[in-house]
């Protein structure tokens, strides 16, 4: 039977009180995982600081950047994996350089820079099936299957998702079963299959619980609650973003917490309630502050400038956004970049300014094709055909819409096609021609009714934040 965790704690105290630095290295690695694996992050911040008092390892500085990343400082996080990095490769410690690479891909993912993510975990994968570490292995082809969702290609993601399944089911990885059911889960929702997206959750929901992933638990809960509040169902997205918001408190994931509330935000927001929507995004936003949390802050900022948009305060809104945009900038988040340049050119689109919401727009696509995020270019193109329709350039309208068109099939996202199969048929009802409308509408009302989609209300932060560490 092994020692009890209150044994491991003396052994740690008696070790860090002689300053032997292998009973420290060992015993307090050995705590920082037991307590990561069940969410207890400052638990893990605490003894691995003490430890890194006595020694320097590169398994405790890994560690030490997990729990400050899961707490919303990537900055400093990406210190310490630095650090881990030279020293697990000057040892030769593989394993452990492998790891960090993945660690260092999901800061670089998160901030926008998937080509970046890409590169280190492409490294880290060579390294774990040279190694045979199927378990790391499976986690990140998970991590690579991210990115390609992120940037709207759900089939490529899906490839990879399916890579990694069978391998944690077979090496009993059930917690990285359950981050990539959650991450399937995600790509039907974001196509816009919600009733597939919450099958995939309910798998993973259980599976979190059983390990005791209470990180986790919270974001799957994130994520049921996107998809019911999709579905219509705002109680029931409450109701799990409720739970997911205890559960962030009670582990100390202030990351967790603020992605929550934008979340708890966003359903106010489609009920009409803005200032329901303010207060809890104005809590985000604080936290996000507090936390240094610079992708967070603009993510957030943004949130606040779409409710004031929603309300018709202009102004308003786009000061929210001009605060926001720098700091897209100065984070190096190009794909969150071209998001607020979006929301900007919506607001003057809908002032009226028409050149100006294209200059925006424009901008927006450009980053967009450059980072490869397909969704986001189809959105973009939509849009930019809506301000040539509300020209009255219905042939320019068209072969913006057919562009959009294309890619959201090539992608799969069926609730997006629908929408601009919708927007098509505005364009021949505004031509007088009702017959080829109704067929494009009908086209519409049949992808809706098989998706199941509903209509989409005021959203939050991007779907929970959900992958914002890798789970």
């Amino acid at each position: 039977m092994g020692a009890s965790e209150v044994e491991l704690g003396e052994v740690f105290r008696l070790g860090e009180a002689a300053r032997d630095r292998d009973i420290v290295r060992v015993v307090g690695d050995r705590l920082a995982d037991l307590w990561l694996a069940v969410s207890r992050f400052q638990d893990v911040q605490a003894i691995t600081s003490r430890s890194l008092q006595v020694q320097t390892s590169p398994k405790t500085l890994l560690l030490a950047g997990e729990a400050h990343d899961v707490t919303g400082n990537p900055s400093a996080a990406l210190v310490y994996y630095r650090q881990a990095l030279r020293m697990s490769r000057k040892a030769g410690d593989r394993s452990v350089e492998g790891i960090t690479l993945t660690s260092i891909g999901i800061v670089h993912g998160r901030r926008g820079d998937g080509q970046a993510a890409l590169n280190y975990y492409e490294q880290a994968l060579r390294i774990f099936r040279e190694v045979g570490d199927r378990a790391g292995e499976a986690a990140t082809l998970t991590d690579i299957g991210r990115v390609h969702g992120r940037r709207g290609d759900g089939q490529v993601a899906l490839g990879y998702y399916e890579q990694a399944l069978p391998i944690q089911r077979a090496v009993g990885d059930r917690a990285g079963e359950a981050a990539t059911l959650t991450n399937i889960g995600l790509v039907h929702y974001r196509r816009g299959d919600g009733q597939a997206a919450l099958g995939y959750y309910e798998q993973a929901l259980p599976i979190r619980r059983e390990v005791g992933d209470r990180a986790g638990e919270g974001d799957t809960l994130n994520a049921i609650g996107a998809a019911c509040d999709v579905w219509g169902d705002s109680a029931a997205a409450l109701d799990c973003y409720e739970q997911a918001l205890r559960i962030s408190r009670e582990v100390g994931d202030r990351d967790g917490e603020a992605l929550t509330l934008n979340n708890i935000g966003a359903v106010h927001g489609s009920r009409g309630d803005g200032q329901a929507a303010l207060a809890h995004l104005e809590r985000a936003l604080l936290i996000m502050r507090d936390v240094g949390n610079r992708a967070g802050e603009a993510t957030t900022l943004t949130n606040i400038g779409a409710v004031h948009g929603s309300r018709r305060h202009d102004v308003a809104a786009l000061d929210y956004y001009e605060q926001a945009l720098p700091i897209r900038r100065e984070t190096g988040d190009r794909a969150g970049e071209a998001s607020t340049l979006i929301n900007i050119g919506e607001v003057y689109h809908s002032r009226g300014d028409e050149q100006a919401a294209l200059d925006y727009y424009e901008q927006a696509l450009r980053i967009l094709r450059e980072v490869g995020n397909r969704a986001g270019e189809a959105t973009t193109l939509t849009n930019i055909g809506e301000v040539h329709h509300s020209r009255s350039d219905g042939q320019a309208a068209l072969d913006y819409y057919e562009q959009a068109l294309s890619i959201r099939r090539e992608v799969g996202d069926r609730g997006g096609e629908a929408t601009v199969l919708t927007n098509i048929g505005e364009v021949h009802h505004s031509r007088g021609d009702e017959q080829a409308a109704l067929d494009y509408y009908e086209r519409a009302l049949s992808i809706r009714r098989e998706v199941g989609d509903r209509i989409r209300g005021f959203l939050g932060a991007d779907v929970l934040g959900l992958l914002r560490r890798g789970r």
